[in-house]
């Protein structure tokens, strides 16, 4: 009953169709050119839609048709979400879901990331599927617990600008501040509009990935753990940080909170690491996943950085795991030493690693005008929400003119039109 379409020009619904779209009911909110894949507040929304008109009982004879427009982001983002639904709600694999979207000789944009300039990056709706796939299997997603008014309260930026990538593991969070304020319409938070929250779900970990914008002590003072694991804005980690970070998050007690600039590069490379070498995603699954879930994240060369990292993560998730179970010994050690020698002269897609140079000491502040990527994607997030809340001028306007409209209506009535009906009245009264 469930019918998906690209349609260029808008149809009427019959006796026994029903059409659709969500084409300017769910938007994405970009930062530069990236348009999707939309977020996982988004998705809810479209699966409780399709669930209630497949249920209503004046639609259980009626095909519903999803169509879109001639817009091919568009059309992305709708098959996005219709895919989305046939893995969470139908049980199709990510390829069923895929095949049935690419009827005839249809194909899809793929999306890039929501750093300014050219793109060399891209990932597929295949991937997204796989990823949503993943993440069902591994518990990060459940449509059953999900709080969409949380996810949609807290990732605004004069919110705070968190989202949970891994539920109950890991956060990713906009830098703090030393102090609390509103800067040209941007939010900038102090540590303690966090701790509460933290506090409350059982964050345990402070991770931070920029420069000093604030005093770790607010956050230890406060029975945290806080580390500093420093690389430059828009650059890769250094093996010795993904080694720290991961170090870090598997001996952490409870839940870890990441942090750079805007939350969005360096946190999701390092939280994308952690997932490829825990969960053994892809490098194009995780980005797709961390995404969906924050919207912008994993930038420029990051992307490229954890295709290389793939396969040496997998092999250590591979080791941890065994080490778990108990089943390591010396041999297995010296194989798995000699294995990880080897994982640097590997060449994936063509790309060959180069992690072994280590970069110049570097600091934020060494950008041009000391505005770095980071402020810039801060500041667009920040002013396309106020944007998003603002009450448009023409809605006063609208109600004042309706309620001049009304005193006018009622003023007529009163002056010429009653009296005209009482007089009718007596006059019926006097025969």
């Amino acid at each position: 009953r469930l019918c998906f379409a690209i349609l260029y020009s808008r149809p009427k619904s019959a006796s026994n169709v029903h059409y659709f779209s969500i084409d300017n009911e769910l938007e994405y909110e970009n930062f530069y050119a990236d348009f999707g894949p939309l977020n996982l507040a988004m998705v809810y929304r479209y699966c409780c839609k399709i669930n209630k008109k497949l249920k209503s009982i004046t639609m259980l004879r009626k095909k519903i048709v999803h169509f879109t427009g001639s817009d091919q982001r568009k059309q992305a983002n709708a098959a996005f979400l219709v895919g989305c639904y046939m893995v969470i709600y139908l049980g199709r694999t990510p390829e069923e879901a895929y095949r049935i979207l690419i009827f005839g000789e249809t194909s899809y944009i793929p999306f890039r990331d929501a750093a300014y300039g050219s793109c060399n990056f891209y990932i597929t709706l295949l991937d997204c599927f796989h990823a949503v796939k993943k993440a069902m299997q591994y518990g990060f997603l459940n449509f059953n617990s999900f709080n969409l008014d949380e996810y949609e309260h807290y990732e605004k930026a004069e919110n705070g600008d968190l989202n949970w990538i891994i539920p109950d593991r890991f956060i990713a969070f906009c830098g703090p501040h030393s102090r609390a304020r509103l800067e040209s319409g941007y939010h900038q938070h102090s540590p303690e509009t966090y701790i509460q929250y933290f506090k409350n779900h059982s964050v345990t970990t402070i991770i931070r990935l920029n420069k000093r914008m604030y005093d770790a002590k607010r956050f230890t003072d406060a029975g945290f753990d806080h580390h500093d694991l420093f690389f430059a804005d828009g650059s890769t980690p250094t093996d010795a940080i993904v080694k720290e970070f991961l170090d870090i998050c598997e001996n952490a007690e409870g839940a870890i909170a990441v942090h750079c600039k805007a939350g969005l590069g360096r946190t999701g490379t390092l939280i994308a690491c952690y997932i490829m070498k825990h969960y053994r995603m892809t490098a194009a699954e995780t980005i797709a996943w961390v995404r969906i879930c924050r919207p912008g994240s994993v930038i420029g060369p990051q992307q490229q950085f954890l295709v290389m990292k793939q396969t040496s993560l997998w092999l250590e998730g591979d080791y941890f795991r065994q080490k778990l179970k108990g089943q390591e010994n010396g041999q297995h050690r010296a194989a798995f030493s000699k294995l990880l020698s080897g994982v640097d002269d590997i060449s994936i897609n063509g790309v060959e690693n180069q992690d072994q140079q280590e970069p110049e000491p570097y600091s934020d502040d060494d950008e041009i005008n000391g505005v770095t990527q980071g402020d810039r994607l801060r500041a667009l997030k920040s002013r396309r929400q106020s944007k998003t809340n603002a009450v448009p001028l023409t809605c006063p306007l609208a109600v004042l003119t309706s309620a001049l409209c009304s005193v006018v209506i009622w003023w007529i009535v009163c002056d010429y039109i009653l009296p005209i009906l009482l007089f009718c009245l007596d006059g019926f009264r006097t025969q």
